[in-house]
């Protein structure tokens, strides 16, 4: 584990991801995610955090030194990912990538992690259909979706928004709403329309924004009420 102050270990750890893991992280998503695992520990929110496809464990890796150096060392984390890459495209997706692209291996997560001395994540192998349904935790504090398309995002969002927490929050990756955020990456649309069939359009996700072209997408569960302090 580093010695150095918390504000210094995550700035080296997120200048190295962004060197070596500039293909699924960059400098919007990871401060994006942090204010996310942030709020968590202030709002004192219960449950997991999980990440739905992981692929070598990037944003996984980011998650845990975040919440380590927040003081939410017990929170656990949840990695889901089919390791073969991605699958078949549905009618909602672009022609852009091939089957088994993005394709990893669990042991690449766990190096990852054991190069920063972080504990490693829960990793669940296997396609979102076959996994979600009976390994979730029982009640998410925070989900970070990143299914790439239509069927992995709705099969995601049908899992994990049962189980927020009350105060939890999960987002979506590739949610492009060029309506509000013009700059955003367009290139999967697929995600957005996942979100407003799950939702019944219009979709509830509040847009992110970033200084690039961040596609981030949030939804968020009602935070349960202050109860008045006993005179």
């Amino acid at each position: 584990m580093h010695s150095l102050p918390t504000a210094a270990v995550l700035t080296e750890l997120s200048a190295w991801l962004l060197e070596h893991h500039s293909d699924t992280v960059d400098a919007d998503r990871l401060p994006a995610i942090r204010t996310e695992l942030e709020r968590l520990g202030a709002d004192a929110v219960p449950g997991a955090v999980v990440e739905l496809g992981c692929y070598q464990g990037a944003m996984a890796l980011w998650m845990r030194a975040v919440l380590d150096s927040g003081g939410q060392q017990q929170r656990p984390i949840h990695v889901y990912d089919s390791f073969k890459g991605l699958p078949e495209r549905g009618e909602e997706d672009p022609e852009l990538f091939e089957p088994g692209f993005l394709r990893a291996e669990p042991e690449q997560v766990l190096a990852l992690h054991d190069r920063w001395g972080r504990t490693p994540p829960v990793i669940h192998p296997g396609w979102f259909a076959d996994t979600l349904p009976g390994q979730l935790p029982a009640q998410i504090a925070f989900a970070y979706l990143d299914g790439d398309y239509y069927d992995s995002i709705r099969t995601c969002l049908t899992a994990c928004v049962p189980r927020l927490a009350p105060g939890g929050a999960l987002v979506v990756d590739d949610y492009a709403d060029l309506q509000t955020n013009p700059k955003a990456w367009n290139g999967l649309p697929g995600v957005k329309a996942a979100c407003e069939d799950y939702f019944n359009a219009p979709s509830p996700l509040e847009v992110l924004m970033g200084n690039g072209d961040l596609a981030f997408g949030r939804y968020t569960t009602p935070a349960p009420p202050c109860r008045r302090a006993e005179r």
